[in-house]
């Protein structure tokens, strides 16, 4: 297969195009910088080549998927950092504010945990175990998602993030 420009384009377009048929459909947004989004892309492909996976292209992956697992695109942190920051780490993904163009990005920090601590267990309660995060549950479609807030759009039913309430508390207490 031939790997020159009009080669890695065509797939960037197929991928791009694929991204956001997904995005759209689950509620989620794109960066608006087409240009940023594209590099974003052609990192996500050349990863695919050399791990055979899309690994972030921000972080460094160990190129063992058993290691890497949380941070193939779309990563664990995506949600959160949606939430707190307006944007995934990467700021391939934006919230609606940002996508709009009513919330500028700014710098956003690792929430990825150290090497060591990857694998966090979950402590038994009580005999029961206890999610580490809040479940949260779509009131219209009854969708279950655990993260610390809601999204902000129903990936199913596409209920506003107001739609959803606190099904399970999370935590170890």
């Amino acid at each position: 297969m031939n790997d020159g420009p009009a080669e890695v384009s065509k797939e960037a377009d197929l991928f791009l195009e694929d991204l956001l048929s997904r995005s759209r459909a689950s509620g989620y947004h794109l960066n608006p910088d087409t240009g940023f989004v594209r590099a974003l892309i052609e990192g996500l492909l050349t990863n695919v080549k050399r791990y055979g996976y899309a690994a972030c292209p921000c972080r460094l992956a160990a190129g063992r998927k058993e290691d890497d697992r949380d941070i193939i695109c779309p990563c664990d942190y995506r949600d959160a950092d949606l939430g707190e920051h307006g944007a995934c780490f990467c700021a391939l993904y934006v919230s609606q504010k940002v996508a709009e163009g009513t919330r500028r990005l700014a710098s956003i920090p690792e929430r990825r945990p150290a090497e060591g601590s990857r694998h966090r267990k979950n402590p038994p309660v009580a005999g029961i175990s206890r999610p580490l995060l809040p479940v949260w549950r779509c009131r219209v479609c009854g969708y279950l998602c655990a993260r610390e807030a809601p999204p902000e759009t129903c990936p199913i039913c596409k209920a506003d993030g107001e739609r959803f309430e606190c099904f399970l508390s999370g935590g170890t207490g």
